[in-house]
């Protein structure tokens, strides 16, 4: 049988391991990793213009001439999912999926951010983000002085 003692303690226990698991994750839910931000710095870059349309239209012709397949594409949201298929010869087979994001930075930016995954796992490498950056801008340029 349950003793008394043990029917005491457990109501004050419940609380204090449930107060405990609350406090793990509130904290690992607000811990604000500083490679975390050198990422997303990585990820981003901000263009002198105000035009979102022709920068959705920009990134989607950079991710095709990049070889992804565009999955979707939102205006209204500011929003292009692609994928393409990767088999490299030091890499196993799978799939490399971007999402770009275009929102308004004040009055006179647009903020382009790339977020790529590689078999579902998040690419950290600068490289890929700086060659996506690096086509798109001349993307925009040809786009802003209209050559084909």
């Amino acid at each position: 049988m349950i003793s008394d003692r043990f029917c005491k303690t457990l109501p004050m226990l419940i609380p204090l391991l449930l107060l405990a698991g609350c406090m793990t994750t509130h904290d690992r839910l607000l811990d604000m990793d500083t490679s975390q931000v050198q990422l997303r710095s990585i990820q981003s870059r901000a263009f002198d213009t105000t035009d979102k349309e022709k920068t959705m239209r920009a990134i989607i012709a950079t991710l095709q001439d990049l070889g992804f397949m565009l999955d979707r594409a939102d205006y209204t949201l500011g929003v292009v999912a692609a994928s393409k298929a990767r088999a490299d010869v030091m890499q196993a087979p799978g799939s490399l999926r971007v999402t770009v994001t275009v929102r308004p930075r004040g009055e006179k930016q647009l903020l382009v951010r790339a977020n790529a995954e590689y078999m579902r796992a998040p690419v950290t490498e600068p490289k890929p983000y700086q060659n996506f950056f690096n086509s798109l801008e001349k993307a925009m340029f040809l786009e802003a002085h209209q050559v084909d």
